[in-house]
């Protein structure tokens, strides 16, 4: 479709000419969905409303000197847009790029970077530099790439993805939670706890090197269906084939995948799968429940064999998106519970930092035990927080207070409450168990009245955690045992 300016009349109304047909995009994936011949293409060809782009007039940041306003040259996005864009990523904090600039970096010369931004994205001539390659590691030993832009990438995506983000709002699932406004992990494990007291199976997917492999070819594909201007898509692109740069100075170029790392991709990795995944799973599973979080899956099924049967589909289709399920982490999963007795190997998922298994509950009717399936912080949570606390060495900080400890500390304890404390809060007692336990080695070590007795320091921890339990904040909610 050719871009197009509007022309305003005498009345002041834009003037456009008919509005286009949009391309359909039930090819995006090879064959596109399978459907019987009776059905409508659910991603049919349809006439779509043209998004109209007027020339505006906007002065300069700290009106520059100047006294006349310029024109945005056909884009509209405005010195506004950037700046609260801006305000986002420097909420946002991140390291530096490739260009070694980092947010301070950025902030002293603030206004004159800001009109460069706005600048060169209002005339089209916006050009990203290469993302920073960092690795970090993952909870199987492995280690995961990520993509870090220039602050100014950061910004100039943001504005991008503020920009689209409405429409693409109103066409995504209300089984997706991944980054998305008013949606969060906690309301994602919820519906979760919900389907598994209705559902008695599990299909827990993984897709392997999902944000590495994207296609993105597909991804424009379904981005055009939704966004009809012409610079956003080449704005897109750009971004997507923007070469990463390792610590060495090679570079690598890219024709798959957009960086974990980068403000756009989130959207667009939410965009990718809503029609190669949820848009799919509604169509042909209307009667099954699924939640999403970004690339992990939850589907919820009523038996094994119609587990497998879905499975099998599922794994047919993520191919045909030229994906892959991981063959070692994708599973089906049996949700036991006292009167569901089958005998299946697998009794247990992970999700979200939260580890769904049975569990003994107590029944608020009778007043006794019974085996339930619910959630609690994960093993694999519970290990990587122990790690954390470990490397801090805190217990060897004899120069500081506890009042020290706490100030660095209770930042990351209210986190942790917060977070893992929403379901199964009881199951915190090891984590903060051990906390405790390396304030007592602290004490130990910086009071020799002491001796080394782990009892009397012990004692002495447990005497200020009675007297004054809003030091730490995980005092306060009753975790005062070592």
């Amino acid at each position: 479709m050719e871009q197009r300016k509007s022309h305003i009349n005498e009345k002041g109304n834009a003037q456009a000419g008919e509005r286009p047909v949009r391309q359909n995009t039930d090819v995006m994936c090879d064959g596109g969905l399978s459907r019987s011949s009776n059905e409508t293409p659910v991603m049919g060809v349809e006439r779509r409303a043209e998004v109209v782009q007027l020339e505006l007039d906007f002065t300069t940041l700290g009106n520059q000197g100047m006294t006349k306003p310029i024109l945005t040259k056909g884009i509209p996005i405005t010195k506004q847009m950037v700046y609260e864009a801006y305000i986002k990523v420097h909420r946002n904090k991140g390291a530096a790029g490739i260009d070694n600039e980092s947010l301070e970096d950025f902030d002293r010369g603030k206004a004159k970077n800001l009109y460069k931004i706005w600048n060169r994205l209002s005339s089209g001539s916006y050009f990203p530099m290469g993302v920073r390659e960092v690795s970090i590691p993952k909870a199987d030993g492995k280690k995961r790439k990520l993509g870090i832009p220039t602050v100014s990438d950061r910004i100039a995506q943001e504005v991008v993805r503020t920009y689209i983000e409405p429409r693409l709002e109103k066409e995504f699932s209300e089984n997706s939670y991944g980054y998305r406004p008013l949606k969060n992990t906690h309301q994602a494990l919820t519906a979760v706890r919900k389907n598994v007291r209705e559902y008695a199976w599990v299909i827990d997917m993984d897709i392997s090197a999902f944000f590495d492999t994207m296609s993105h070819e597909k991804l424009l594909l379904a981005l055009e269906k939704h966004i009809s201007e012409k610079w956003v898509i080449m704005y897109v692109k750009r971004w997507l084939t923007a070469p990463m740069i390792d610590k060495d100075g090679k570079e690598t170029q890219r024709n798959v995948g957009t960086p974990q790392g980068g403000v756009i991709s989130p959207i667009l990795a939410n965009l990718f799968l809503h029609y190669a995944f949820d848009k799919w799973m509604e169509i042909h599973y209307p009667q099954l429940s699924f939640v999403r979080y970004a690339d992990d899956i939850i589907v919820h099924c009523n038996t094994e064999e119609e587990s497998k049967e879905v499975l099998e589909a599922i794994r047919g289709r993520i191919t045909d998106c030229e994906l892959s399920l991981h063959p070692e982490k994708t599973k089906i999963v049996y949700c036991k519970t006292a009167n569901r007795k089958k005998k299946f190997k697998t009794v247990k998922f992970d999700f979200l930092g939260f580890s769904f298994q049975p569990r003994p509950l107590m029944s608020s009717r009778t007043n006794k035990l019974f085996l339930s399936y619910d959630c609690a912080i994960s093993r694999k949570a519970e290990l990587k927080i122990a790690e954390e606390l470990r490397k801090s060495k805190f217990h060897q900080w004899t120069g500081s207070t506890l009042e020290d400890i706490a100030k660095t500390f209770n930042p990351k304890l209210k986190g942790w409450y917060n977070y893992y404390g929403k379901f199964s809060p009881y199951k915190l007692n090891r984590i903060f168990g051990l906390f405790n336990w390396r304030l007592i080695k602290w004490a130990v070590t910086k009071y020799k009245s002491f001796k080394g007795s782990m009892r009397k320091a012990g004692n002495y921890i447990r005497n200020i955690a009675k007297n004054f339990p809003y030091i730490f904040v995980h005092w306060h909610y009753g975790f005062k045992e070592a």
